[in-house]
Protein backbone atom coordinates (compact mmCIF):
# COMPACT_ATOMS: atom_id res chain seq x y z
CA UNK A 1 0.00 0.00 0.00
CA UNK A 2 3.35 2.54 1.08
CA UNK A 3 4.54 1.76 -2.45
CA UNK A 4 1.46 2.78 -4.42
CA UNK A 5 1.11 5.83 -2.61
CA UNK A 6 4.91 6.75 -3.54
CA UNK A 7 4.16 5.52 -7.24
CA UNK A 8 1.35 7.85 -7.08
CA UNK A 9 2.88 10.61 -6.08
CA UNK A 10 5.69 10.34 -8.15
CA UNK A 11 3.58 10.15 -11.45
CA UNK A 12 1.97 13.45 -9.92
CA UNK A 13 5.26 15.12 -9.51
CA UNK A 14 6.65 13.82 -12.83
CA UNK A 15 3.46 14.87 -15.02
CA UNK A 16 3.21 18.39 -13.09
CA UNK A 17 6.88 19.13 -14.25
CA UNK A 18 6.32 18.37 -18.15
CA UNK A 19 3.15 20.22 -17.87
CA UNK A 20 5.22 23.38 -16.28
CA UNK A 21 8.36 22.54 -19.10
CA UNK A 22 5.90 22.58 -21.78
CA UNK A 23 5.68 26.30 -21.49
CA UNK A 24 1.81 27.26 -22.54
CA UNK A 25 -0.55 27.21 -25.03
CA UNK A 26 0.12 26.44 -28.38
CA UNK A 27 -1.23 29.87 -28.98
CA UNK A 28 1.23 31.82 -27.19
CA UNK A 29 3.91 30.03 -28.97
CA UNK A 30 2.47 30.85 -32.29
CA UNK A 31 1.90 34.46 -31.58
CA UNK A 32 5.46 34.75 -30.35
CA UNK A 33 6.37 33.25 -33.70
CA UNK A 34 4.26 35.65 -35.42
CA UNK A 35 5.89 38.56 -33.23
CA UNK A 36 9.28 37.52 -34.66
CA UNK A 37 8.22 36.31 -38.11
CA UNK A 38 6.20 40.09 -38.55
CA UNK A 39 9.46 42.27 -36.97
CA UNK A 40 11.69 40.38 -39.01
CA UNK A 41 9.65 41.02 -42.29
CA UNK A 42 9.32 44.63 -41.56
CA UNK A 43 13.00 44.87 -41.57
CA UNK A 44 13.16 43.12 -44.81
CA UNK A 45 10.43 45.78 -46.31
CA UNK A 46 12.40 48.56 -45.68
CA UNK A 47 13.79 49.89 -49.27
CA UNK A 48 17.76 50.10 -48.82
CA UNK A 49 17.26 53.02 -52.04
CA UNK A 50 14.92 55.10 -49.36
CA UNK A 51 16.79 54.32 -46.10
CA UNK A 52 18.62 57.16 -44.65
CA UNK A 53 20.19 55.37 -41.73
CA UNK A 54 20.34 56.64 -38.04
CA UNK A 55 22.80 59.61 -37.41
CA UNK A 56 24.05 63.36 -38.16
CA UNK A 57 23.60 62.71 -42.24
CA UNK A 58 19.78 63.52 -43.52
CA UNK A 59 20.67 65.00 -46.93
CA UNK A 60 23.46 64.48 -49.19
CA UNK A 61 23.70 66.46 -52.52
CA UNK A 62 25.50 64.49 -55.57
CA UNK A 63 27.02 66.04 -58.41
CA UNK A 64 29.16 64.88 -60.94
CA UNK A 65 32.10 62.91 -59.53
CA UNK A 66 34.59 65.10 -57.82
CA UNK A 67 37.88 63.58 -58.53
CA UNK A 68 40.12 65.79 -56.29
CA UNK A 69 37.46 64.37 -53.43
CA UNK A 70 38.06 60.73 -54.95
CA UNK A 71 41.73 60.72 -54.26
CA UNK A 72 41.29 61.94 -51.35
CA UNK A 73 38.16 59.59 -50.12
CA UNK A 74 40.93 56.73 -51.51
CA UNK A 75 43.60 57.94 -49.19
CA UNK A 76 41.41 57.75 -46.34
CA UNK A 77 39.55 54.68 -47.57
CA UNK A 78 42.79 52.55 -47.66
CA UNK A 79 44.24 53.69 -44.31
CA UNK A 80 41.22 53.38 -42.52
CA UNK A 81 39.04 51.03 -44.02
CA UNK A 82 41.04 48.00 -45.86
CA UNK A 83 41.95 46.29 -42.84
CA UNK A 84 38.12 45.05 -43.00
CA UNK A 85 37.02 46.00 -46.09
CA UNK A 86 38.19 44.97 -49.83
CA UNK A 87 36.36 46.62 -52.94
CA UNK A 88 35.80 43.75 -54.62
CA UNK A 89 35.54 40.67 -52.03
CA UNK A 90 33.52 40.10 -48.74
CA UNK A 91 36.47 40.41 -45.88
CA UNK A 92 35.74 41.35 -42.47
CA UNK A 93 33.25 43.78 -43.79
CA UNK A 94 31.33 43.79 -46.97
CA UNK A 95 32.50 44.70 -50.62
CA UNK A 96 32.08 48.04 -51.60
CA UNK A 97 32.16 47.73 -55.41
CA UNK A 98 28.53 49.09 -56.06
CA UNK A 99 27.52 50.34 -52.86
CA UNK A 100 25.99 53.29 -54.23
CA UNK A 101 23.86 51.37 -56.17
CA UNK A 102 22.61 49.52 -52.98
CA UNK A 103 22.67 52.07 -49.98
CA UNK A 104 21.56 55.82 -49.89
CA UNK A 105 24.50 58.05 -49.60
CA UNK A 106 22.62 59.29 -45.88
CA UNK A 107 23.06 55.66 -45.31
CA UNK A 108 26.67 55.53 -46.26
CA UNK A 109 27.92 58.20 -44.71
CA UNK A 110 25.83 57.30 -41.06
CA UNK A 111 27.55 54.01 -41.21
CA UNK A 112 30.49 55.43 -41.55
CA UNK A 113 30.49 58.30 -38.61
CA UNK A 114 27.54 56.35 -36.78
CA UNK A 115 28.23 52.77 -36.98
CA UNK A 116 27.16 51.88 -33.53
CA UNK A 117 23.77 53.56 -33.22
CA UNK A 118 23.44 52.18 -37.17
CA UNK A 119 24.03 48.70 -35.96
CA UNK A 120 22.08 49.22 -32.82
CA UNK A 121 18.96 50.84 -34.51
CA UNK A 122 19.20 50.58 -38.35
CA UNK A 123 17.23 47.59 -39.66
CA UNK A 124 19.53 47.04 -42.86
CA UNK A 125 22.90 47.30 -40.25
CA UNK A 126 21.50 44.93 -38.19
CA UNK A 127 20.91 41.97 -40.82
CA UNK A 128 23.99 43.20 -42.20
CA UNK A 129 25.58 42.53 -38.85
CA UNK A 130 24.49 39.31 -38.52
CA UNK A 131 26.86 37.92 -41.90
CA UNK A 132 30.00 38.59 -40.11
CA UNK A 133 31.89 38.45 -37.29
CA UNK A 134 33.01 41.91 -36.32
CA UNK A 135 30.98 44.75 -35.65
CA UNK A 136 31.54 48.27 -38.09
CA UNK A 137 34.62 50.08 -36.37
CA UNK A 138 34.27 53.61 -35.55
CA UNK A 139 37.26 55.27 -37.34
CA UNK A 140 36.16 58.43 -35.68
CA UNK A 141 36.16 60.08 -39.13
CA UNK A 142 34.84 64.18 -39.94
CA UNK A 143 31.92 64.57 -42.29
CA UNK A 144 34.14 66.06 -44.69
CA UNK A 145 36.30 62.55 -44.47
CA UNK A 146 33.26 60.53 -44.52
CA UNK A 147 31.70 63.08 -47.60
CA UNK A 148 35.74 61.88 -49.31
CA UNK A 149 35.18 57.97 -48.56
CA UNK A 150 31.55 58.43 -50.27
CA UNK A 151 33.03 59.95 -53.15
CA UNK A 152 35.53 57.55 -53.98
CA UNK A 153 32.87 54.47 -52.87
CA UNK A 154 30.90 55.94 -55.90
CA UNK A 155 33.43 55.18 -58.27
CA UNK A 156 33.91 51.52 -57.31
Amino acid sequence: MQLNKVSLILAVLISGSFLACGGGSDESNSNSNEDSQSMYQKEERVDPMQDKGVGPITSVELGPIDDAMVAEGKAIYDSKCTSCHKPDEKYIGPAHKGISKRRTPEWIMNMILNPENMLANDPIAKNLQGDYLSPMANQNLTEDEARKVLEYLRTL
